[in-house]
């Protein structure tokens, strides 16, 4: 009884330490901002009736919409050339016979480890030889060297976990190669993969230091980089755009991976 008790206690608080954060922020959204800096108030309750205000500023007074629209591009696109890139290597290294598959795959894995506060001074440099500095295409370049070697080491796990039996029953009937890889592996990969595409399509929202560095017009920025430069300015913080920006980004991406985590969680597994 007493180890239940303490089991379903750790629970509470571990849930309660999580979700305060995105509470406090759904109440700072609309909050009047006479209501927010009230000293004799409770800072949890609404003192004041609520406000939609700070909705209708983030998304007709600022350049959050155009945020939100240079993300999803540079989302989508990374996304897709990491899905190029990432599937066949990782179904290469799957399928290499001894010990070099491993090793491969480590390397690959450890080439994310890198911080991009070391790669993007030479990388700032690569995307103003191309000539597309300043603009959401240069992220489009950069982010998938951090996307890639994770996700092939992710879905490297989830091509292991299928049976070599299944390649030499489809040769067996007649299939190439690529047919074999096309109707008969890919099909038992599809969660790594849509878990893969969650994971680089959340990694180039958040990506801060490369969007800050390549891109200084306002219009042009992500996310990332652009609501903290345009809703703090100097030593003025609007935290309720601030919170509500947060809170639009945070609950599509935590719903997407509470449905993709049972995958991430065992694309882990089988990889290492």
């Amino acid at each position: 009884m007493l180890r239940k008790i303490g089991f379903y206690c750790g629970i509470g608080f571990l849930t309660l330490f999580s979700i305060v954060p995105l509470l406090w922020a759904l109440v700072t959204v609309f909050k009047r901002n006479s209501d927010m800096y009230s000293v004799g108030t409770v800072p949890f309750f609404y003192n004041e009736p609520p406000t939609l205000d700070h909705l209708i500023f983030l998304f007709t007074e600022s350049n959050f919409g155009l945020f939100v629209q240079n993300s999803a591009i540079v989302g989508i696109f990374v996304v897709l050339i990491t899905m190029v890139l990432s599937i066949p290597a990782a179904f290469s290294l799957a399928r290499l016979t001894g010990s070099w598959g491993e090793r491969s795959g480590m390397a690959i894995f450890l080439v994310y480890l890198i911080p991009p506060s070391l790669l993007f001074i030479p990388m700032y440099q690569i995307v103003v030889w191309l000539g597309v500095a300043n603009t959401i295409w240069s992220l489009v370049i950069v982010l998938p060297t951090i996307t890639v070697p994770f996700c092939t080491w992710l879905l490297l796990g989830f091509f292991r976990s299928v049976p070599r039996s299944l390649d030499e029953a489809a040769m067996l009937d007649g299939c190439g190669q690529f047919t074999t890889f096309y109707r008969v592996l890919l099909p038992q990969v599809w969660p790594g993969i849509g878990a893969c595409a969650v994971f680089a399509f959340s990694l180039s929202l958040g990506n801060y230091i490369y969007a800050a560095t390549f891109i200084t017009r306002s219009a042009a920025r992500t996310i990332s980089a652009g609501v903290p430069t345009e809703l703090i300015r100097g030593d003025v913080f609007f935290w309720p755009e601030l919170m509500a920006a947060t809170l639009v980004v945070a609950i599509p991406l935590a719903v997407v991976y509470g449905l993709f985590f049972n995958y991430l969680v065992g694309g882990f597994r089988n990889a290492t």
